[in-house]
């Protein structure tokens, strides 16, 4: 007579739930298929702290592709993982330029580059390959530009246009955001393209205005229609997409202060639209000088007379800075305003943003606490501002110690008599 074997505690698993088992680093496992492209199936793995954990998962992803959702799988290529991460994941916490940049770092420098590899297999080793060869590539011949013109490259003479350190670094930040994403979601079980370092690009060089240069700039702007707006970036350092935001309700002018929450930018789908400012720290209240409380003054009686002359052809939006019909002024054609400002103003060409850094260099060498410049300029911690202006920072401790040394340099008056002065 044979004993009836005990009923198991857990239940057998049907065909289609997949598979599940612990790994000898502790952590679950399981596998099943998903319905891929072709009515073709595919198998993903997924990975959690416990049984349940990866089974949950597992069950997810089951029932997404079920649905016809777009679904991760570390059997996948890099190129459908991240065309998954782009269009599924990144789509939603990033603005839609930003969005931009990352689809054509993954159209133009990653699929082409790790694109075939399977997601799984990626080495830390394949992502350093990659980024030496995105240092060296030629990128008219990588990405076949001059085949149309028939000329440099298409003809054998190779230009060596190559890419910039700040773009390469920028690529490799792409890489690192999408398997940063998998590893989150226990896709992963580490990010490879993090365990690999790049050299740190040297940082943009600008040439701020001195204090004789910004005066001569605002004495030049005077007879301008955008005379508040220089004004106002000269003096607060803001950048030109919050300038550009700025509505009449945002001011404070018997205050004094100002409330800087929104920017105006073109974007692909929507032309000219107002966004949030940049991060949540350049969401700031200001306080307002003096001049350019007067100067805005002046420029509202001005846009009035602009309205009532432009009758039912006016665009009312509440923008501080316009064009004469009220619509939003292109950051584009402002730049080119400025350029010819300064032109008129026999100055040297810088770009518009150089306003903001000139702001942080007067006020640094006036001896402006960093912290207080930190909170005018709207930058998220304390470090980007040091950053930014370490150069600044260094030539003033040289002057700082140039002082020290004249004052402790040999000198034929007599010494000074001692004091009770406590130095903290």
């Amino acid at each position: 007579m044979t004993t009836p074997r005990p009923a198991s505690s857990r239940r057998a698993r049907a065909n289609g739930d997949g598979t599940v088992y612990q790994r000898k680093d502790g952590r679950w496992e399981a596998a099943g298929y998903i319905l891929a492209s072709g009515n073709t199936r595919r198998r993903v793995r997924v990975y959690g702290a416990t049984r349940k954990d990866a089974l949950a998962k597992l069950t997810e992803k089951i029932a997404a592709s079920n649905r016809g959702l777009p679904v991760a799988a570390v059997d996948s290529t890099v190129s459908a993982y991240l065309a998954y991460w782009l269009d599924g994941v990144a789509v939603h916490h990033l603005r839609e330029n930003t969005h931009t940049r990352y689809a054509a770092s993954i159209r133009l420098h990653l699929n082409p580059g790790l694109g075939a590899k399977k997601l799984a297999r990626l080495t830390a080793r394949d992502v350093r390959t990659f980024l030496d060869g995105l240092r060296t590539a030629c990128q008219c011949c990588a990405q076949d530009r001059d085949s149309i013109r028939q000329s440099c490259c298409a003809i054998g003479q190779c230009c060596g246009r190559q890419l910039s350190p700040l773009t390469v670094t920028y690529v490799h930040a792409v890489l690192k955001s999408a398997l940063e994403h998998a590893v989150r979601e226990d896709e992963l079980p580490r990010n490879v393209a993090r365990n690999v370092k790049t050299t740190a690009p040297r940082p943009r060089r600008f040439q701020p205005l001195t204090a004789a240069e910004a005066r001569q700039l605002l004495h030049a702007a005077n007879g301008d229609r955008l005379h508040a707006l220089y004004e106002l970036a000269l003096r607060t350092g803001l950048r030109k997409g919050e300038l550009l935001g700025l509505h009449w309700e945002d001011l404070d002018l018997d205050g004094g202060t100002a409330s800087i929450h929104r920017s105006l930018q073109r974007t692909r789908s929507q032309g000219l639209t107002v966004l949030n400012t940049k991060t949540l720290a350049s969401e700031r209240r200001i306080a307002l000088p003096t001049e350019c409380i007067s100067s805005l003054k002046i420029h509202q009686e001005r846009q009035e007379e602009e309205r009532q002359a432009a009758g039912t052809g006016w665009t009312g939006n509440g923008l501080i800075f316009t064009t004469p019909k009220g619509r939003p002024l292109d950051p584009t054609n402002l730049t080119r305003r400025f350029r010819r400002l300064l032109h008129c103003a026999e100055l040297r060409t810088i770009r518009f943003h150089d306003l903001r850094h000139s702001t942080a260099t007067l006020l640094l060498e006036q001896g402006v606490d960093l912290v207080v410049i930190k909170e005018l300029l709207g930058h998220a911690h304390i470090g980007v501002t040091a950053g930014v202006y370490a150069h600044v920072r260094l030539r003033l401790q040289r002057q700082a110690i140039d002082t020290l040394g004249h004052a402790l340099g040999p000198t034929d008056t007599p010494d000074d008599p001692p004091t009770t002065t406590v130095v903290r």
